[in-house]
């Protein structure tokens, strides 16, 4: 029961629940991305390079072959840089998106710069007995 005990002790912790609660919303943002991504970026960037699928990019090292009859011979063998910017460019919106949010939560737990404290009257006239010794004598 000691170990039963101990998960549970560990499980309540604030920090786990709250990293689990980071990673479920993370998933799902990371999902809205993806479609924002799929869905509104990646088709302007396709259409402004002539209708290309950027996923679809890709280096032909060896192009597929088929015999008279129309049987494949030899698989088409290619570098899929395309996938490879695409997953990169999902990446960098996440990031930068991350970024946007943590500025704007920095920026609104930040507290205000304390106000200046009001100098206590005493303070002030002990101040302007000092400045009055301090002012040479004159003689009437």
């Amino acid at each position: 029961m000691a170990l039963l005990d101990e998960f549970k002790a560990f499980i309540a912790r604030g920090n786990v629940l709250e990293l689990a609660t980071a990673v479920v919303i993370g998933a799902a943002f990371g999902k809205i991305v993806t479609a924002m991504v799929d869905g509104v970026v990646m088709p302007l960037v396709g259409h402004a390079t002539g209708g290309v699928s950027v996923s679809d990019w890709k280096w032909v090292l060896s192009p597929r072959v088929v015999d008279a009859r129309g049987i494949e011979t030899a698989k088409e063998v290619a570098i899929l840089h395309g996938a490879l910017l695409q997953t990169v460019i999902d990446f960098l919106i996440i990031a930068l998106v991350i970024f946007l949010v943590i500025k704007a939560y920095n920026r609104m737990r930040a507290a205000p710069p304390p106000a200046a404290a009001a100098t206590p009257e005493d303070v002030l006239l002990l101040r302007e007995i000092r400045d009055a010794l301090r002012e040479p004598r004159r003689v009437l």
